[in-house]
């Protein structure tokens, strides 16, 4: 599947406890989305990785079939869960997904600062990572598709 076919939803970020589970950081408007989503990632089989519970905000506890230990874990750190853009719904006018942003310019005060190269949560809010680094709030963000700029304060 190309990458344009795929929208990422989590990060396995660490394992929990010493029997195979592991945090994945959710970016789905609502983690416990994932009982539902069939998950593409390139480091299990299709339908192998299981939801078992919501840690907090946007953290759950998921498990792959197969992966029974720690060690192997520690291996997924950083791993790419993602879901098929063919599932979502259809967008409303001016409406988009936050990987639809990927690779627009960034303006600061008139000023280009950036391109948009993905988005973190750390609980207060979208973040916008930028290709050299930076991040900026989303909170406010003016985005404009036709001419693929995000506009932030």
């Amino acid at each position: 599947m190309n990458t344009e076919n795929k929208i990422l939803v989590g990060k396995i970020v660490a394992p929990q406890g010493i029997r195979g589970e592991f945090r994945v950081q959710s970016f789905a408007a609502e983690p416990e989305d994932f009982k539902k989503f069939h998950i593409i990632c390139d480091k299990c089989e299709s339908n192998a990785l299981h939801f078992i519970r919501v840690l907090k905000q946007n953290v759950i506890i998921a498990k792959i079939d197969g992966i029974d230990d720690r060690n192997t874990v520690e291996t997924l750190r950083g791993t790419h869960l993602y879901i098929s853009r063919d599932v979502l719904p259809e967008l409303k006018k001016d409406e988009y997904y936050q990987s639809d942003l990927i690779g627009f310019d960034v303006i600061q005060d008139g000023k280009k600062i950036g391109v948009v190269d993905g988005f973190q949560n750390f609980g207060a809010g979208d973040i916008i990572e930028l290709d050299n680094g930076n991040m900026v709030s989303f909170k406010g963000a003016n985005v404009d598709t036709e001419h693929r700029t995000v506009v932030v304060r």
